[in-house]
C-alpha cells in the first residue's frame, strides 16, 4: 500500500499547482449563477467544450429561469441537441427553472440541500455551483479529480463521496477555494487517463503512482496540406 500524504506534502502539492496556475477558473462559460447551474447540469457525460458550443448562442438571450421557461422544452432541446442525453437534460432544465421561480424567487439557492432538490442536480453539480458562484470551499469530484486523487494517493477512495471526504481532510484550508479547479486542470491536461505526462508534472516526486511514464507520448504528425498545381 502506498504511503498516505502527510500534511506537509499536501501543502507542497497545492503550492506547486497554485504556482503553475495562480488563478484557476472553470472552463464552462456562464454569465450568472443561473446559467452556471444550467451549464453544469448540461455537462454531465459531456465535455465543457461541447457544452460551451451549445450554450454560447443560448445564453445570449436565455439567461434567467423566466426566459428558459418561456423558451420551452422543445426549443431548448433543439438548442442543445449536440450534447449527449439532450432530451432528458432539457426536461430537467425546464423543471428546475420552474422550481426556482416557484420556490426561490427566481434565484439560485446558496445551500446544498436546496440545490440537490432540483431535477438533474446531484452533489457534484451542487458543489460546483457553491464553489464557483458563491465562493464556498467545496470540492466537486468528477472523473478527473477521482483519477488524480486515487492515482497520486492524495485522497484515495472507492467512490466519489469517499474521495470528496478524503480531500476535505487533506487539502489545507487556504487552498480549498481553488482546489477543485487545480485538480480538474491537472487531470485534464497532465494526469490524463492514458499515458499521463509524468515527465512534465510539477508534483511528480510527491505522486505515489508506481507506473509513472518515463517520456512524453509522441506528438501526432502534422498533416501536410496538398500542394496545388500551377494552372497551365
Amino acid at each position: 500500500m502506498p504511503k498516505p500524504f502527510t500534511r506537509a506534502e499536501a501543502e507542497e502539492f497545492f503550492a506547486r499547482l497554485k504556482k503553475q496556475t495562480p488563478n484557476p477558473k472553470t472552463e464552462l462559460h456562464y454569465v450568472n449563477p443561473y446559467t452556471l447551474l444550467v451549464a453544469v447540469a448540461l455537462s454531465a457525460q459531456a465535455t465543457d467544450k461541447g457544452v460551451n458550443k451549445a450554450t454560447a448562442p443560448l445564453f445570449k438571450t436565455v439567461n434567467t429561469p423566466e426566459k428558459m421557461v418561456a423558451l420551452g422544452e422543445a426549443r431548448l432541446a433543439d438548442a442543445i441537441k449536440t450534447i449527449g442525453l439532450y432530451r432528458g437534460k432539457a426536461k430537467n432544465v425546464i423543471a428546475l427553472s420552474k422550481i426556482l421561480l416557484e420556490q426561490h424567487g427566481g434565484q439560485v439557492p446558496k445551500n446544498r440541500e436546496a440545490l440537490e432538490a432540483l431535477p438533474g442536480v446531484g452533489r457534484k453539480t451542487a458543489n460546483v455551483v457553491l464553489n464557483v458562484a458563491f465562493g464556498e470551499p467545496t470540492i466537486a469530484v468528477d472523473t478527473h479529480i477521482f483519477r488524480v486523487s486515487n492515482r497520486t494517493n492524495l485522497a484515495p477512495g472507492k467512490n466519489v463521496l469517499e474521495v470528496e471526504l478524503g480531500l476535505e481532510k487533506i487539502v489545507p484550508d487556504h487552498y480549498k477555494s481553488h482546489a477543485h479547479h487545480w485538480l480538474i486542470l491537472h487531470g485534464r491536461y497532465t494526469c490524463v487517463a492514458r499515458k499521463p505526462h509524468c515527465p512534465t508534472c510539477v508534483v511528480r516526486d510527491l505522486c505515489r503512482f508506481k507506473d509513472k511514464t518515463k517520456e512524453l507520448p509522441p506528438e501526432k504528425p502534422k498533416t501536410s496540406l496538398p500542394v496545388k498545381r500551377a494552372r497551365r
